[in-house]
């Protein structure tokens, strides 16, 4: 991790459950002080610096408005680093992932677009429990175990809720 700490930039206690809305106004405020182009006419060692706490900020704000992003981190600061790609022993979870993946491609196949919203319905409902189970576990060094598989089931509901909106925006056109 780098430091400052994401939360500390923000002046926020790590938590999970965050007021994204009260995230989004703090990264705003905190974003005109550092913007690039304030120091124009400063030296290049402030536009230096000046630019280098806007790239902190904006990867502080990209982390922790996003669920998964923000559960990583988390659990990263409670305890190291977490591998970007991992073996997952979860048959559960990738059967449930293959089940999605097919039912994504027959929606496509089939350019259902009500289908398409009742399973970004699903999804919505799906990333929602993820988000509140995380939230009652990833400060607890005994659910590390369970908080981590939590946090890989987030990453994946999320890279699936992107493919669906790609999925929508190639249908509308």
């Amino acid at each position: 991790m780098g430091t400052p700490c994401h939360y500390a930039l923000f002046e926020l206690q790590p938590s999970f459950n965050l007021d994204l809305d009260q995230l989004a106004t703090r990264y705003r405020e905190l974003a005109r002080g550092v913007h690039p182009d304030r120091f124009a006419d400063a030296s290049e060692r402030e536009q230096r610096l000046a630019l280098e706490q806007s790239a902190s900020l904006n990867e502080a704000y990209q982390t922790l408005k996003s669920p998964p992003k923000r559960a990583r981190y988390l659990l990263a600061l409670n305890g190291g680093e977490l591998p970007l790609e991992v073996t997952v022993h979860d048959p559960e979870f990738l059967l449930q992932q293959m089940e999605l993946r097919e039912e994504l491609e027959d929606l496509q196949d089939s350019a259902d677009m009500a289908g398409i919203a009742a399973f970004k319905r699903r999804l919505k409902t799906a990333q929602d429990e993820l988000n509140q189970s995380f939230a009652a576990c990833w400060d607890d060094a005994v659910q590390r175990e369970q908080a981590e598989r939590l946090m890989r089931r987030m990453q994946f509901l999320d890279k699936l809720t992107y493919e669906v909106r790609q999925l929508e925006e190639r249908l509308d056109d």
